[in-house]
C-alpha cells in the first residue's frame, strides 16, 4: 500500500498566518503575494524572510522596484523582526533595476537563474513583479514576450529547490488571465479598506495547495513589530459546547460572590454560559462583574477582563489588585479605536490560554462596539454572536455588561436587539422611592433552569454588595416610581414605618 505523503512546513513566525494556513507555508512551493500600494506586501514578504533565513538555509531577495537595497532596509530596520546580523550572512539582496532598462527579458531571466544556482537559497524573493510590467513598449510583441517571459519564470521557480514568493500589484479581477495565478501553489491578496474615516487592512488566501486553509477575509494589523494577522473566528460544525453532553438538572454552576444573586438563578451560573448584566450608567456593573472574578480567583479559577471603557487604575480595587499581581486575573486593555471583532478574540483567546482561565468579563460592550471600526459596527450583533459562540464552546463562562438608559415608557433588555444571544441576563434599573433613587436588580432569563423574578432592592456600601431577601412590595417599579402595591401587608407596612424612621432595614431581613 502507497504511504500518504506528509506535506513539510514552514513555521511563518507571523502571529496568526500558520493558523491562517491550516498549520505553516508548504516548502518548495510557489507563492504570490498581491495587493495594492500601500497593503504591506514588502513587509509580509520580509517579516517570512527574517524569520526563516539562516546561513545554512539562505535566501535570495531580488528588487525589481527600481530603489536601492539600502533604501528598502533603511525602512525595514524599524521593524522588531529586522536582523542586521542576517544580511549578507543568511540574506542577499539583488538590485535588478538596471537589468530590466529597455525590457529584455531574457537578460533578466538569466541573471535571475545565475544567482539562484551561484547560491543555492531555500527562499526566493522577487519583488515587485509589476515592475516588470511596465519595463519597455506595451504593444503586442512585448505583451507575447512578457506572457512568454512569466510563464518561463514561474516554472523555473517551481522547479527550484526553494520556497518563491513573487510579490507584485495585480487586480483582482483580472487574476484569471494572468498564468502566474494558474501556476502558483499559493496566493496570498492583501488590501486597506477606507471606509469612512477609519482604514481595516484585510488579507485573503485565494488558494493554497495541499492545506485545509481558514476561507474568508482577516483582519491585521502593522505595528513596529511588523504584521499581526487576526484569523476571521468560525464556529466548529460538531459542537463541543458542554451543554449539550449535559442534562439541565446536572448543571454544574459558578458562584457570582454574592450569595442572594447565585439564590435567584438557582444556585449560581452554569459552566459554559454568557451572561448579559444590563443596566443604566452607575447602577454597579462593573462592580458585580469584578466580584465574579475574584470569586472565581477564591474558587482556584483564573480569569480574564477585557477593558473597552475604563483605565485600568480606574478599576483596580483592593482584592482585584492582588489578584492582578499574583496573575490570577489578566487584563486585557482594548481601548485603542478602529478594533476588529477578530483582533479583539485572537487576544482574548491567547491570554485564556495562557492562564488557562475560566471566568471572562466584558466589559462592556457598549464601549466596545465604539472602540470597533466603522464597518464592523453594521454586522455588531452577527460578531457578537461568534464571539460569545466560539469563547463558549471552550467551556469558558462569560459575563458581559452593556449601558441601557432607563427608559420608562418602554421595556428592554439589549440596545443591540441582541438579547437572544446571552444564555442569563440579570437586569439593573433605577426607581424613586422616598425622595431617593434606588435601583433594583431581577433575573430575566436564565437558559434551561429555574430562577427567581423577584424585583428586589439592590445596594452598594461599605460591606459590599446588599439583595433584599424578598420581592419589593410595590407596583409600577419598572416604570420608575413606587406604588404600593397587593403584596404582603404586613411586608409594605413595615417598609412604610421603616422609610420614616430611617433606612429600609426590612427590605433586606428575612421575613
Amino acid at each position: 500500500m502507497t504511504q500518504k505523503l506528509q506535506l513539510q512546513l514552514h513555521l511563518t513566525g507571523m502571529p496568526g498566518l500558520d493558523q491562517l494556513l491550516g498549520g505553516g507555508l508548504p516548502r518548495l512551493s510557489f507563492n504570490v503575494i498581491s495587493g495594492e500600494p500601500g497593503s504591506g506586501k514588502s513587509i509580509f514578504a520580509q517579516q517570512i524572510m527574517f524569520h526563516l533565513a539562516t546561513p545554512q538555509q539562505p535566501a535570495l531577495f531580488f528588487s525589481a522596484m527600481g530603489e536601492p537595497p539600502v533604501k528598502m532596509l533603511r525602512y525595514q530596520q524599524q521593524f522588531d523582526f529586522f536582523d542586521i546580523d542576517k544580511v549578507d550572512s543568511a540574506i542577499r539582496f539583488i538590485d535588478l533595476s538596471a537589468d530590466m532598462e529597455g525590457g529584455d527579458y531574457d537578460r533578466i531571466l538569466l541573471k535571475i537563474l545565475a544567482e539562484v544556482h551561484l547560491y543555492a537559497p531555500t527562499l526566493v524573493f522577487i519583488d515587485s513583479f509589476r515592475s516588470f510590467m511596465h519595463a519597455g513598449s506595451e504593444d503586442e510583441r512585448h505583451t507575447a514576450r512578457l506572457q512568454l517571459f512569466v510563464q518561463r519564470l514561474a516554472l523555473h521557480m517551481t522547479g527550484w529547490d526553494a520556497t518563491t514568493f513573487l510579490i507584485g500589484e495585480h487586480e483582482l479581477d483580472k487574476r484569471d488571465k494572468n498564468p502566474v495565478f494558474t501556476i502558483a501553489d499559493g496566493v496570498f491578496w492583501l488590501s486597506q479598506n477606507l471606509y469612512r474615516n477609519a482604514i481595516v487592512r484585510k488579507i485573503r488566501i485565494l488558494k493554497m495547495r495541499g492545506l485545509a486553509q481558514t476561507p474568508g477575509l482577516h483582519t491585521f494589523r502593522i505595528s513596529t513589530r511588523g504584521i499581526e494577522i487576526f484569523p476571521r473566528a468560525i464556529t466548529p460544525r460538531d459542537p463541543l459546547h458542554p451543554l449539550l453532553k449535559t442534562p439541565p438538572t446536572e448543571l454544574t454552576r459558578l458562584s457570582l460572590g454574592v450569595p442572594e444573586l447565585d439564590a435567584m438563578l438557582g444556585g449560581g451560573l452554569p459552566i459554559g454560559y454568557s451572561m448579559l448584566l444590563v443596566g443604566p450608567s452607575g447602577s454597579g456593573k462593573t462592580l458585580l462583574a469584578t466580584q465574579f472574578l475574584v470569586e472565581g480567583a477564591r474558587r482556584g479559577d483564573a480569569g480574564v477582563i477585557a477593558l473597552f471603557e475604563k483605565n485600568p487604575f480606574q478599576l483596580l480595587n483592593d482584592p482585584l489588585t492582588r489578584l492582578v499581581r499574583d496573575g490570577q486575573v489578566g487584563i486585557l486593555n482594548m481601548r485603542a479605536l478602529d478594533l476588529s471583532i477578530d483582533e479583539t478574540l485572537y487576544e482574548l483567546v491567547k491570554m485564556i490560554h495562557a492562564r488557562q482561565a475560566k471566568r471572562i468579563v466584558f466589559d462592556s460592550l457598549s464601549a466596545f462596539e465604539l472602540a470597533l471600526a466603522p464597518e464592523f459596527r453594521e454586522d455588531f450583533r452577527e460578531s457578537l454572536y461568534r464571539m460569545i459562540t466560539v469563547l463558549t464552546e471552550k467551556g469558558v463562562t462569560v459575563m458581559m455588561t452593556t449601558e441601557l438608559e432607563d427608559r420608562y415608557g418602554e421595556l428592554r433588555f439589549s440596545p443591540y436587539g441582541s438579547a437572544f444571544l446571552a444564555d442569563a441576563i440579570v437586569m439593573q434599573r433605577y426607581f424613586e422611592m422616598a425622595g431617593q433613587l434606588k435601583t433594583l436588580i431581577s433575573v430575566v432569563k436564565l437558559r434551561g433552569s429555574v430562577h427567581s423574578r423577584d424585583l428586589r432592592l439592590f445596594e452598594i456600601n461599605a460591606d459590599g454588595f446588599k439583595i433584599g431577601d424578598h420581592a419589593l412590595p410595590f407596583a409600577k417599579l419598572l416604570t420608575g416610581s413606587s406604588i404600593p402595591g397587593r403584596g404582603d401587608a404586613s411586608m409594605l407596612i413595615d417598609f412604610l414605618s421603616d422609610t420614616a424612621d430611617g433606612p429600609q432595614s426590612s427590605l433586606f431581613d428575612e421575613k
